[in-house]
């Protein structure tokens, strides 16, 4: 039996060869019924579309995207604001025939066909980071002081600082600051928990708060029940909603009214937000997920033709939330 090819397809239906190629690479170029015409006549043929080793061959080109995280992939994708940024990516991605590949520390960035990466708050000095570098990969930067290209943010400097100027505003004095552990260099790693700290500092204005350093995703209850009991606090300033879920879990063992005794507030609007009453700052990690797909199909645009604009950094708003967790000192819980 002939061995079924793009072109007997395209005699088939009485289409090109590129066409017939676009059904399978490149849906959104054809109408749907043509798409659906062409998907079945190969059915029909015994053909389940181009081999990708040989297309990868042909094109230079792999049709696949790095996603590299210098976490364990068990806990960034346990958190639904990180899914909810890798689903948009994905979606994003998908009308151009681009897979994702996962990149955990614990695969050498150097191995893995990619035409492109997303490294998602990464540390710079991570090996992987170090390789894609070598390589010459595209990156877009995603929340992470990326300077060898394009990054995509949101304003955590801005939304930090409007969350503790809430704080001050409804009289608290007594803040104490849940964080990642600083670091003193000009060019921090770990640039979300950096400019989140800026923004707490610039809210409270003269108020000199307790900073607690937390694991963004370990269990830090023991340490933030700690933390109350010693210093006590009126209210609190958390990096993240789940460091803000144990801080009320925290108040909650010390028998501590929330807001009577204790004002929290989170960051990031994660599901459990909302359930738990939470003051947070609400950002979009789905918007952000999407900017930083179209930025990097623009930057292998530009790669491809120098004609096309390289993108430019995006910076995405954030909004307060204000809701139970949060009232003046000393009311009703």
């Amino acid at each position: 039996m002939p061995r079924v090819t793009l072109q007997s397809i395209a005699d088939r239906v009485g289409v090109s060869r590129m066409t017939v190629s676009n059904a399978f690479s490149r849906p959104d170029q054809l109408s749907a019924e043509l798409r659906q015409r062409i998907l079945a006549t190969a059915d029909e043929l015994g053909y389940h579309g181009p081999d990708p080793a040989a297309r990868s061959l042909a094109t230079g080109t792999s049709g696949a995207i790095g996603v590299l995280w210098t976490q364990p992939l068990r806990l960034a994708l346990s958190d639904a604001v990180t899914a909810r940024f890798l689903g948009a990516v994905a979606d994003e991605l998908s009308a151009d025939a681009l897979a994702l590949t996962m990149l955990p520390p614990t695969v050498p960035a150097h191995d893995v066909a990619m035409d492109g990466a997303i490294a998602y708050s990464c540390d710079l000095d991570a090996p992987s980071v170090e390789w894609l570098r070598r390589r010459g990969v595209p990156v877009v930067g995603v929340d992470m002081a990326w300077e060898d290209g394009v990054r995509v943010t949101i304003d955590d400097r801005g939304g930090a600082r409007a969350a503790a100027a809430h704080l001050a505003g409804l009289g608290h004095t007594r803040v104490a600051i849940l964080a990642p552990q600083a670091e003193p260099d000009e060019h921090p790693r770990h640039l979300v928990g950096a400019e989140r700290m800026a923004g707490w500092i610039e809210g409270l204005g003269g108020i000199k708060p307790v900073i607690s350093f937390v694991q963004i995703f370990g269990d830090n209850r023991a340490s933030i029940t700690e933390l109350l009991r010693r210093h006590r606090p009126t209210a609190v300033l958390c990096v993240s909603d789940l460091v803000a879920a144990q801080a009320l879990a925290a108040a909650g063992d010390l028998g501590l009214r929330v807001p009577g005794d204790l004002s929290v507030v989170g960051f990031d609007d994660h599901p459990v937000a909302a359930g738990l009453g939470l003051t947070t700052v609400a950002q979009d990690a789905d918007a952000k997920g999407r900017a930083a797909a179209q930025a990097l199909r623009q930057v292998l645009a530009n790669r491809a033709d120098p004609a096309v604009p390289e993108p430019a950094d995006v910076e995405l708003p954030v909004r307060l939330v204000v809701r139970g967790s949060t009232g003046t000192v000393g009311a009703a819980g």
